[in-house]
């Protein structure tokens, strides 16, 4: 159903000095061809991706850093750097994101991040950031629920009424959490933007909107206001959820579908909501995102799911859940890109042009590298395309190379430094933008997969290249 192409496109740039030209994979997704590119390279963790109202890419990564991205250039600027727990580790750190609904007028970022020293004192936190034009400061911390090495969720999720859905895991207590209603752990928490509890929640002066949940690690908006979510599962049945308010989810009683003696009693006690689709042994599931765009006319009114790649066999991917007339059931599952063997963290949708974006996190847990946001953006390719000026500031050729490799730039990245650097994040090779053309000798380099950086001011963009 899918073909892999390999085409020769000729980049025709305006403020270049030659003409150039690069390879570039091409995706036929049933007669539409998606062109590839490494739009960002060498993030730590990208985790979360978000199409801002500003028309930029805005990513979080687990170390702590947000990043203002320029999905035409690839151009990046740091705006926010905290001090989380975890981190560089497995699962703590800067986790979800979400843009107040009315950014003109108030322009904030809200954030969940893990803060403490270790699992004993770990926390969770809810904040919410002002935007200044540059940076992102002033922070409001709104909620603190308990955090753990673990199972911290957690993604948000801004919704038709303008509260905000926030997932919390169970810290690795096995669910103990998740069955109490007393605790904001194992939920779904629906929040007032100003951080108090919304009048009309299930229960009163509680933010829990449901509950029974283990680890949930993707949100989105679907038809008429659908809530779904994507949760990980123990060693089987990660589950793909439509979250209805004050419904229970299972976990740890129920795992999947309510199909056996004793979850078929509990489910009917405690109102359990199954799931639209589940997976044995677990796929780990993670960030979601609703396709409802023509530019990819195989993917409309589709779930787009990040595998992270589980037990069993199970790979790394992006899944194409094709949902029913009315959004209320997955009909069939496509699977693409396992070919990268990358683990596929989060998703995002370029609204004006129906362009898809995902966050990879390396081969491996938890997520080392290489970390790199592609693009795919739908169009027509005959094998000769023109590239926007704007993704040509910054050319590397040939590629793959073996002796020689030239850097040719837009004088907009002139007077910028410049490093390359390996998989594992070593620098083989420094210097200075002097020249629209700068010519290197890496003759001497172990062969291997490279990131460019060019740092120029606040900005900087990347690029990948090959040594055979």
């Amino acid at each position: 159903m899918k073909h892999l192409l390999i085409v020769i496109l000729s980049v025709l740039t305006l403020g270049l000095s030659s003409t150039t030209s690069i390879a570039q994979d091409t995706w036929d997704i049933e007669g539409t061809i998606l062109t590839e590119y490494d739009l960002v390279t060498g993030l730590q963790v990208p985790w979360e991706i978000l199409w801002g109202p500003d028309d930029m890419i805005w990513s979080t990564t687990r170390p702590g850093d947000v990043f203002r991205i320029n999905p035409e250039t690839g151009a990046y600027v740091n705006v926010l750097n905290l001090n989380v727990f975890g981190g560089t580790g497995a699962e703590p750190g800067l986790l979800g994101m979400a843009m107040h609904p009315d950014w003109e007028n108030t322009p904030k970022v809200y954030l969940v991040y893990n803060s403490g020293t270790s699992w004993s004192n770990a926390t969770e936190r809810l904040s919410v950031f002002d935007w200044n034009g540059s940076q992102l400061v002033n922070e409001e911390i709104l909620l603190t629920v308990d955090g753990g090495g673990i199972h911290n969720g957690s993604r948000l999720l801004i919704l038709p009424d303008n509260t905000l859905l926030m997932s919390t895991g169970d810290t690795g207590d096995g669910g103990a959490s998740s069955q109490n209603l007393n605790s904001d752990n194992g939920k779904m928490l629906r929040i007032n933007l100003d951080g108090t509890v919304p009048e009309d929640n299930p229960w009163p002066d509680s933010y829990v909107y449901s509950w029974g949940h283990r680890n949930s690690q993707g949100l989105c908006l679907g038809p008429d206001g659908t809530i779904y979510s994507s949760e990980h599962g123990q060693s089987n049945w990660d589950e793909f959820n439509i979250i209805e308010e004050g419904r229970n989810y299972g976990w740890p009683d129920v795992e999947g579908s309510c199909n056996g003696p004793s979850e078929a009693a509990f489910c009917e006690e405690f109102n359990v909501r199954e799931p639209l689709r589940s997976w044995a042994p677990c796929i780990a599931v993670n960030g979601i995102e609703y396709y409802n765009h023509p530019a990819i006319p195989a993917w409309n009114h589709c779930i787009l799911l990040s595998v992270l790649g589980g037990l069993g066999g199970q790979h790394e991917r992006l899944s194409i859940l094709h949902l029913s007339e009315d959004g209320l059931e997955v009909e069939s599952e496509d699977q693409y890109f396992s070919e990268f063997n990358q683990r596929v963290r989060d998703i995002c949708v370029n609204p004006n042009t129906g362009a898809v974006y995902m966050a990879l996190n390396g081969p491996s847990y938890p997520g080392y590298g290489p970390n790199i946001i592609k693009e795919f953006r739908p169009g027509v390719n005959d094998g000769i395309s023109t590239i926007a000026t704007e993704l040509a500031d910054a050319l590397i050729y040939p590629n793959p190379t073996s002796e020689i490799v030239n850097i040719e730039v837009s004088e907009a990245l002139l007077g910028g430094e410049y490093k390359i650097i390996d998989y594992s994040g070593r620098t083989v090779n420094t210097g200075t933008i002097t020249s629209s053309i700068v010519t290197i000798n890496v003759s001497d380099v172990a062969r291997g997969s490279f990131y460019l950086h060019i740092q120029n001011g606040k900005e900087t963009i990347t690029r990948t290249f090959v040594l055979k």
